[in-house]
């Protein structure tokens, strides 16, 4: 081995006047050098030479020695002592061969890393210069050309928006909602504003007031809004994010130097950026999620953590605190997290049970009322005035009855508008708005009625009007029945409307119970159907007072006031019971032109307070009602 060492030729080694044993062990040491220990290792398992390798016979060890430097391609048999000097000369050739190849391997091997780091340097200044190339300067011809177009386009306008223009400018244009305005505005003017939520149906200003209320806030100096505070709006059905985190609007999310476009001169660091959201910009005013109900559950929760934290947290695996690449703003959002201290005010058209309860219990709560006829009129007025047009008398009144959103009488009248704009020879008319204009515009955008005023001054037998409630909307329903006589005596029926709903048919027959109580007429004796018109399904048993007078009538042929609407439970002892929806249904009976709501007595303190166009009495039994709703 030291003669290895001492880099002599291995054709030396053999002619060194050395026992043969000094040879053999000093050609297996150069071999262990030339082969790593695994190659020889599985040489000697493949050619099953362990005996021979650790052979106390010479000639076994050189023909050992000989198999794994030739890889199987040398001696087959092992050598005689004649043979011997002979195969010491093949290891040898074997050996060298081995050299020869591990020192061309060594070198391709060398050439090639040398041409990568060439490569690699010449790549690296080459997207150097690039770089340069593009930061050199801001502006060239071609960029100048594109921002001057950008510019004439944006100087032409041809479609102003007329909800713009006709946006309530002040709380007396949000109309018919004075109740829910000093509400909102009594939550936000006070120098610890809670969160909010907006219920309501659509198109009743639920927006406008949330913007007007933060205006109001500014002004009063014991709030902690000021001048700078914003109302940051955004719609919570078209507002997407990624779980993954690579995109979120609302809270922000972390642009990783690699995939996600960092700016190039932290990308070329390998520093990750974060980007703030709409809950930072929002900072010091107000958050608005318009329809927050159809905001994905996982995101409200992640909303919900901003909410009791005030700030968002950032993190990434890229980012490393010990850098000193970070610019400080970088690290000020990762180690502290950006500011999200605001207001939010959510506003939906569902109803609070469909909302998340832990975001409602975080949450005051804010009722808009739906829109009477006068509310529409008086909105379709202040439009009118904002537009500077004339309106013929009876056009707000016509518009009433085919919406109960502010937004779509504001719609319906900018159209009867346009329309009024050119008679039918194209000369331009004159600034009014005609019933004609309005009543074309309805029949071209087939505009259906809301509700159907008709004349409730006649009593007719065996037909009342109950009320449901869709939503926030509340409404009039028509019941109506007719009898009888059985065909056989003591075998009458009873006939219902199958979609009316299982409810309603139980209602039905309390009814009949108690009209078999309170009357001693044997019910049995007729064929009873009652009919709901409309064929609506009836979801609860709200209709069981108002399907027993109408029974009633039926079977003792008395009329009932047609200006009446009825409400209630009936029980099986002709007690009307507590039903929900009271303040919904008194307004669906103010839009049909009722005079008079009757109500379960322990419903009494649900009643709007401040009604003037319609009364409500309030009964406890059935026989109560009855002198309420039958003609004298």
């Amino acid at each position: 081995m030291d003669l290895y060492n001492k880099g002599a030729r291995l054709e030396e080694i053999l002619e060194e006047n050395l026992p043969i044993e000094v040879k053999v062990n000093v050609l297996f040491d150069v071999l262990k050098n030339v082969l790593d220990e695994g190659a020889i290792r599985a040489r000697t398992i493949r050619f099953k030479l362990q005996k021979y390798v650790n052979s106390t016979n010479i000639n076994e060890r050189v023909y050992a020695l000989d198999v794994i430097a030739s890889d199987g391609n040398g001696a087959k048999v092992v050598p005689s002592d004649e043979d011997l000097e002979k195969s010491l000369e093949d290891v040898v050739y074997w050996i060298s061969e081995n050299i020869a190849k591990k020192y061309v391997q060594n070198k391709i091997e060398a050439d090639v890393e040398k041409a990568l780091v060439e490569r690699q340097d010449k790549f690296m200044d080459e997207l150097r210069v690039s770089i340069i190339k593009k930061q050199k300067g801001k502006e060239n011809t071609k960029t100048t050309a594109k921002l001057e177009r950008l510019e004439k386009l944006d100087a032409k306008h041809i479609n102003k928006n007329v909800m713009s223009l006709l946006r309530p400018e002040n709380f007396e244009e949000v109309v018919g909602q004075e109740r829910a305005v000093r509400s909102l505005i009594s939550k936000m003017s006070s120098p610890y504003p809670q969160h909010i939520i907006l219920y309501g149906p659509p198109g009743v200003g639920k927006t406008s007031a949330a913007r007007l209320a933060l205006e109001a806030a500014k002004k009063l100096k014991f709030t902690p809004f000021d001048e700078d505070s914003k109302f940051v709006e955004v719609d919570g059905t078209t507002l997407r994010w990624d779980p993954r985190e690579i995109t979120n609007p609302l809270l922000g999310s972390v642009h990783d130097p690699i995939y996600q476009g960092s700016k190039r001169d932290l990308a070329e660091v390998g520093v990750p950026e974060p980007k703030t959201g709409l809950v930072t910009e929002a900072h010091g005013g107000v958050l608005f999620i318009d329809e927050i109900g159809e905001l994905d559950e996982i995101l409200q929760n992640k909303l919900l953590k901003v909410l009791e934290d005030k700030r968002v947290e950032f993190s990434s695996s890229y980012y490393d605190p010990d850098d000193e690449n970070i610019p400080a703003y970088i690290k000020y959002l990762f180690d502290k997290g950006a500011p999200a201290d605001f207001v939010l005010i959510g506003a939906t058209t569902k109803d609070p049970s469909q909302i998340n309860p832990a975001l409602r219990s975080r949450c005051t709560e804010v009722y808009f009322e739906p829109l009477s006829s006068k509310d529409i009129e008086g909105i379709v007025n202040n439009a009118s005035e904002k537009l500077n047009v004339e309106l013929e008398d009876g056009v707000g009144r016509l518009i009433s009855q085919y919406t109960i959103e502010g937004r779509k009488a504001v719609n319906i009248l900018a159209d009867a508008y346009g329309y009024s704009l050119f008679n039918e020879n194209g000369e331009e008319s004159k600034n009014k708005i005609t019933l004609k204009d309005v009543e074309e515009v309805i029949s071209i955008g087939r505009y259906s009625p809301f509700e159907r005023i008709d004349n409730l001054d006649k009593g007719e037998v065996g037909h009342v009007y109950g009320l449901g409630v869709s939503g926030f909307l509340g409404s009039t329903i028509e019941i109506e029945s007719t009898v009888f006589p059985a065909k056989k005596k003591g075998h009458g029926t009873i006939k219902f409307n199958d979609t009316a709903g299982s409810m309603a048919k139980d209602s039905v027959f309390n009814a009949a119970s108690v009209i078999r109580k309170i009357t001693n007429m044997d019910i049995n004796d007729y064929d009873i159907h009652v009919n709901v018109i409309g064929g609506g399904k009836i979801d609860g048993p709200s209709a069981g007072a108002a399907i027993t007078v109408c029974i009633i009538s039926a079977l003792t042929d008395r009329p009932i006031r047609q200006d009446i609407a009825i409400t209630g439970e009936i029980s099986l002892r002709g007690n009307v019971k507590p039903v929900g929806g009271i303040f919904e249904k008194i307004y669906g009976a103010r839009r049909k032109g009722i005079k008079l709501v009757a109500i379960p007595k322990d419903n009494e303190k649900e009643v709007p307070l401040g009604l003037e166009d319609i009364e409500v009495k309030s009964i406890n039994h059935i026989e109560e009602l009855m002198e309420i709703v039958f003609e004298k």
